[in-house]
């Protein structure tokens, strides 16, 4: 049985578990060398340091793994909306649909053992190079025994591994729905009236985003008595986030219409703009990765933003102290959004193969419309611009997404000292993310689309 894919569609899947693995392994062997770096009376005394510092690391980790699980799950569900026709071949010959998406988590496992090992290589060549260099760079102190290997590492590399496999065996789900007449059809995805008929999946994701709210608002209130009420916050927002994720299909098309409209009456704007929620499922695999980037790099900034400005509010009668605080959230804020961002970069790569993947799986269709008069300009036109539109529409949500859960989490760490305050905005780094998100989604669609325009449009239309 073959259901081995190209390098084309596991690649993002290895990047994304290297891209884990190198975060995961490289925050804790570095934890290692700034605990080593420190004065050791100071060690002595706060016994507590290395630990606090591996539960921070903790948590960037887990939001690392759960944005490449969510950015897995995507591309395998995108992998077997191409095979649909392979898969359904072997549903013909006698497999079973276990079988079959056994073997496609599998290739989830191998891909994820082969990029959590290179982030392993990758993490230990850096903390190396530091503890070589570091040194007489100035960059650390000389005549320290620095750890070059923590088991610790391994262990993230077989959670890197076991959250891809099983974020390809819930990427596979699909396998199931695989009929053997679809052995007479291509890349196939599920039609609006078949994705809003996911009950399970429906219900899941309104139950998720109802808890989600509600500890959400609990939170907020609970910050008016206690910082603690920040725990209660985190949680609200990482289920109402999962719910978001898991009700995509719903939520994105109606937003995807609104974006629509701003492509124009033409009929490459017209075409784009149906193709774009022709079919959700794809569309929301292809939206969601970009969401949750914005999501956390707009989140934190204003988090830490409106941190700032509620701090000065509390201590404005202090200007010494309230001085002090402002260039400590500097620093925090310059370490905190290199750790966010490789999250970001994690969710990119996810967006960019998404698209790609759903570009060239659509060979045939953008054959047809050669066939039916498009050039190839046009073609490639209707590609880029159905881009910008899920781009637009998953930067604005991401947008909101952020803004919200980012004023939550100050309110509810600062809502006992400050009282009540409005979300503070950092729009040079909402700037910076809108340009990088529409960079990445025009270079994501223009190669794919060049590459299936080249194909002849009777070569196209003969594409399974």
């Amino acid at each position: 049985m073959n259901t081995g894919a190209g390098i084309r569609e596991h690649g993002a899947t290895v990047v994304v578990a290297a891209l884990s693995s190198l975060f995961a392994s490289t925050l804790i062997l570095f934890t290692g060398v700034m605990s080593a770096a420190l004065d050791p009376d100071l060690l002595e005394s706060s016994g507590t340091f290395r630990m606090v510092l591996l539960m921070v690391s903790f948590v960037f980790i887990v939001i690392a793994l759960y944005v490449g699980s969510i950015v897995t799950a995507n591309t395998f569900a995108t992998i077997i909306a191409g095979r649909t026709r392979t898969i359904a071949l072997l549903r013909l010959v006698g497999a079973t649909s276990r079988k079959v998406r056994s073997r496609v988590a599998a290739e989830g496992l191998t891909m994820g053992l082969l990029g959590g090992a290179i982030g392993w290589v990758l993490s230990e060549a850096l903390v190396f190079a530091a503890v070589t260099w570091g040194p007489g760079l100035g960059w650390l102190p000389a005549g320290r025994d620095y750890p070059l290997f923590d088991p610790l590492t391994l262990g993230a590399v077989a959670v890197v591994a076991l959250s891809t496999w099983a974020a390809a065996w819930a990427g596979s789900r699909r396998v199931g729905s695989v009929s053997p007449i679809a052995a007479t059809g291509a890349a196939v995805e599920l039609r609006p009236e078949a994705a809003r008929g996911r009950t399970a999946r429906t219900v899941w994701a309104i139950i998720l985003v109802i808890v989600g709210a509600v500890l959400l608002a609990l939170g907020l209130l609970l910050g008016m008595l206690t910082p603690l009420a920040l725990l209660v916050s985190f949680f609200g927002g990482l289920f109402s986030f999962t719910g978001i994720a898991l009700g995509a299909h719903l939520i994105m098309p109606p937003i995807l219409r609104i974006t629509g409209k701003l492509l124009g009456q033409g009929p490459t704007g017209r075409l784009a703009a149906a193709n774009a929620v022709r079919f959700p499922e794809r569309s929301s695999r292809a939206t969601i990765g970009l969401v949750i980037g914005v999501t956390l790099v707009i989140m934190f900034a204003v988090a830490l933003e409106t941190y700032g400005s509620m701090t000065l509010i509390a201590f404005d009668n202090d200007p010494a102290l309230a001085a002090a605080l402002a260039e400590t959230l500097a620093i925090t804020t310059a370490v905190f959004t290199g750790l966010v961002g490789f999250s970001a970069i994690i969710a990119a790569v996810g967006m960019v193969n998404t698209l790609s993947l759903s570009v060239l799986q659509r060979t045939r269709e953008l054959g047809l419309l050669r066939a039916l008069g498009f050039t190839g300009g046009q073609v490639r036109r209707m590609v880029i611009a159905e881009s910008c539109q899920m781009t637009l529409a998953a930067l604005g949500f991401g947008l909101v997404l952020g803004v919200f859960y980012g004023w939550v989490a100050a309110q509810s760490l600062l809502g006992s000292q400050a009282g009540m305050a409005p979300p503070t905005v950092p729009w040079i780094v909402v700037a910076g993310v809108v340009l990088f998100g529409f960079v990445l989604a025009v270079g994501a669609a223009v190669a794919p689309a060049r590459r299936a325009i080249r194909v002849s449009p009777v070569a196209a239309l003969a594409v399974d």
